[in-house]
């Protein structure tokens, strides 16, 4: 990693707190193995499987606590050249445009400038991921029916990150030397969702190109 990069890695310029898994855990344990595996150089499409005897709630909701925070950290790079002048509209290119719609104040789908996009995102998966109905840390408290529902949802809302950043700003990402950093983290994401269907083939479309070249 680049000195230019470690030093805005260490700012750790995330929109909000991190969500920490607590020690002695369930969630923690697996957070653990899934962090070993990473670290001791697995190959990504192995690392993301399902450990043998493993709930699969409880491994998507430690990987979407963990893209989260890492997605939130990459779009905190490259905020300071994503505004409301460069970026009036949360797009992938000329054909994709991503409007927003939560149950709160914008009830219909909205064309809004991305860094407010990006913000109200992070706002809401924050809010999601530190919910206990949904997302419960007590060993033996059950999922929601509904959890399934909702990690897809942070997950597709998750790769429009990914789509931003490298259509609109991965010339940002190269000067800082963060290339090869958001690749991982993208091709580790992209196994991930694709190993469990969590994300749609038709939000995959915009980078499908790039990760072909990239995954296969």
């Amino acid at each position: 990693m680049s000195m230019a990069l470690k030093q805005v890695f260490n700012k750790d310029r995330t929109f909000r707190p991190k969500r920490k898994f607590e020690p002695g855990t369930q969630r923690f344990e697996l957070h653990k193995k899934a962090q070993a595996s990473l670290n001791a150089g697995l190959d990504l499409k192995q690392a993301v499987q399902l450990p043998h005897g493993e709930d699969l709630n409880d491994w998507v909701a430690v990987h979407v606590v963990d893209f989260f925070n890492r997605i939130n950290l990459i779009y905190g790079t490259i905020s300071d050249s994503c505004t409301d002048q460069t970026c009036p509209v949360m797009s992938g290119g000329p054909k994709y445009e991503y409007r927003w719609q939560d149950e709160q104040k914008y009830k219909k789908p909205t064309a809004l400038s991305a860094p407010k996009y990006m913000s109200l995102l992070m706002d809401w998966i924050e809010v999601q991921i530190n919910n206990e109905q949904i997302f419960p840390t007590n060993v033996g408290t059950p999922f929601p029916k509904t959890f399934m529902q909702v990690a897809k949802k942070i997950l597709s809302r998750l790769f429009r990150v990914f789509v931003h950043v490298y259509i609109h700003h991965f010339d940002c990402v190269s000067q800082m030397g963060a290339e090869a950093h958001v690749n991982t983290c993208y091709k580790h994401f992209y196994y991930f969702v694709t190993e469990f269907s969590l994300i749609d083939h038709k939000e995959l479309e915009p980078l499908k190109e790039m990760t072909a070249r990239m995954c296969h």
